[in-house]
């Protein structure tokens, strides 16, 4: 009786284990397919600083106010996530001789690059909203090294151009936002806390 019941519980024990790690299967790759979704709609915009020091973190900043207002000025109006890209593209160089220009003026001699490109990111907090961890276009401009830490935005939809200090987007910048994803990757993005902690518990699982 005692080894029938120990074969009961072997069985059990195989059977929930399969059960969960399909389950979990499951909501890796539907957390997946909406990190794509995402992915496929927006631009990201990243300021990666030299190092970590306080004075190169506070150049990263300066760098990034002055790309910041001339993206602003040379998206106007841009019609959609082609156009914008196609706008970026066209401007790589002057982006990258504008943040050469502030990194002189504030004394340093760092060499800047700028670059429209596929990258990874982790899980990331812009304001009140969540992006999962995965690939994203992004137009990356690098300080020097590009060893310390990055500031960052989604530059399509424009959200780079509010104030995210307190870490609210305004309702108008978040309805771009929901124009341009479907309602589940917009849930996803702006949801409620166990959301993004469903987000961190799957890279977790998938480390």
């Amino acid at each position: 009786m005692k080894l029938k019941n120990n074969i009961f519980v072997v069985i059990l024990s195989l059977f929930l284990g399969f059960t969960g790690a399909f389950l979990t299967a499951g909501k890796t790759e539907g957390a997946q397919q909406i990190q794509q979704g995402i992915a496929g709609q927006i631009i990201r915009f990243h300021v990666i600083a030299n190092s970590d020091t306080e004075q190169d973190q506070a150049l990263k900043l300066k760098v990034k106010s002055e790309i910041v207002r001339y993206m602003q000025t040379i998206l106007a109006g841009a019609d959609g996530i082609d156009e914008t890209r196609d706008r970026i593209k066209a401007h790589l160089d002057d982006i990258e001789t504008l943040a050469e220009t502030v990194i002189r003026q504030e004394g340093y001699q760092y060499p800047a690059a700028a670059r429209l490109e596929q990258a990874y990111f982790p899980i990331k907090t812009y304001g009140d909203c969540t992006f999962p961890e995965g690939y994203y276009e992004a137009l990356r401009v690098e300080i020097g090294k590009a060893q310390g830490k990055n500031w960052w935005c989604v530059l399509y939809p424009n959200l780079c151009f509010v104030d995210a200090v307190h870490a609210v987007i305004p309702e108008e910048e978040k309805q771009m936002l929901k124009n341009v994803l479907t309602e589940q990757e917009y849930e996803a993005v702006t949801g409620e806390p166990e959301v993004r902690i469903r987000f961190k518990y799957l890279t977790f699982l998938n480390q």
